[in-house]
């Protein structure tokens, strides 16, 4: 069994749970109560035990479609998905903040659509909202945005917007709890010889060809195609993804103590994080710095205004800029968090300058190290 099994706090700093709807709501419309108390109390230990974490849950438009009536759980229109969602996240938010806080937990929620993350200024806040949610010691609660998502920015199931979470949070890992209990050689429902693969070194043509499109309970819009997505997308920001069961009380425990389970690994360990920045996009402007902020980004570090010699182009705020040493080589990528406006007036000034210069200060760098990458 592989040392990361259970997805231990030790090893595990930060971590993504993704919940789905079979596994939250019953066929009656209403909220499993007593299991989902199982699984906070899950989150209560891990976090008592110094691992940060992030719940990405489903269940809204399940719970909105049984209060609505409306057919097919909600999923027969657009429309239908939209009313159910915003009437069901109100009944969902309430029932994760009531039991969290009974463990003593603080919980926030987050509602985000495909374009917030994709989009780059809006990931940068998104990240930004996460970390601080994070250092503050409160539970993010994520669900994707349904009541105004159309189709064409749909995540269209939460377990690649649980991947694309783990990213913006810099998480360590992501969980899909599920109503299967990982990834088996064919279907196991239809298959006796099916069999768990337990540890995904690479997502080859021979994995994604094991996938079956179904989702077993029909509640949920994910099957085991989306959770091989998702795995690319956690895998490829540095992150291992497991797909564990649900079906079982306490299944974080369960799987802690021997339960069964796939991990994908991350690729390339904690550098696959930023190989996007480094390899696969363009960029939209420069700022050239100092020796001082070359060395000091050598060292892991944010770039400083103070360091910067000139900026070169026109850029947003979220835009990749490329990073450039006196002498012309691209040293390294990265998101800025000023337009190329404010980021030219703030050049060369100490970071407690820049609220005289622009009269707010919405970041003290201008990129932050986990935005950065070298090349």
């Amino acid at each position: 069994m592989s040392s990361l099994s259970g997805f231990p706090p030790a090893l595990v700093r930060r971590l993504v749970i993704k919940i789905g709807s079979a596994l939250l709501v019953d066929p009656a419309g209403q909220v499993r109560v007593d299991w989902l108390r199982t699984l906070v109390a899950d989150i209560a230990a891990r976090k008592a035990a110094g691992q940060q974490v992030i719940i990405v849950s489903s269940g809204a438009i399940a719970l909105g479609a049984r209060r609505l009536n409306l057919p097919k759980g909600g999923r027969g229109s657009l429309e239908d998905a939209q009313a159910a969602a915003a009437t069901g996240q109100i009944a969902l938010s309430q029932c994760w903040a009531s039991l969290l806080d009974q463990q003593g937990i603080t919980a926030a929620q987050m509602l985000v659509t495909l374009d917030d993350l994709e989009n780059r200024r809006r990931y940068l806040n998104a990240s930004a909202t996460l970390e601080r949610l994070m250092t503050l010691d409160v539970v993010p609660v994520v669900n994707e945005n349904d009541s105004v998502a159309t189709a064409e920015i749909r995540f269209g199931d939460n377990d690649r917007l649980a991947a694309r979470i783990g990213q913006a949070a810099r998480a360590d890992a992501v969980v899909l709890l599920s109503d299967v209990d990982g990834l088996y050689t064919a279907n196991p429902q239809v298959d006796a010889t099916a069999m768990l693969i337990e540890t995904i070194e690479t997502i080859d043509a021979r994995i994604a060809a094991m996938a079956d499109g179904s989702s077993a309970s029909g509640m949920g819009s994910g099957g085991m195609v989306s959770k091989i997505q998702a795995a690319r997308i956690a895998t490829g920001a540095g992150a291992h993804l497991a797909i564990i069961s649900g079906k079982v009380d306490a299944p974080l425990s369960h799987w802690a103590n021997g339960g069964r389970g796939s991990i994908f690994l991350a690729a390339q360990g904690k550098g696959a994080r930023k190989g996007w920045l480094a390899g696969r996009l363009t960029t939209q402007g420069r700022v050239i710095v100092d020796a001082g902020a070359e060395r000091a980004l050598a060292k892991g570090n944010s770039l400083l205004p103070a360091g910067v010699a000139r900026v070169e182009g026109v850029f947003e705020r979220g835009d990749v800029i490329d990073i450039v040493a006196q002498d012309g080589r691209v040293i390294a990528r990265g998101l800025i968090e000023y337009d190329s406006v404010a980021a030219a007036r703030i050049a060369g000034r100490r970071s407690e300058d820049i609220p005289a210069l622009l009269g707010e200060m919405p970041r003290s760098v201008l990129v932050h190290r986990d935005h950065l990458a070298m090349i």
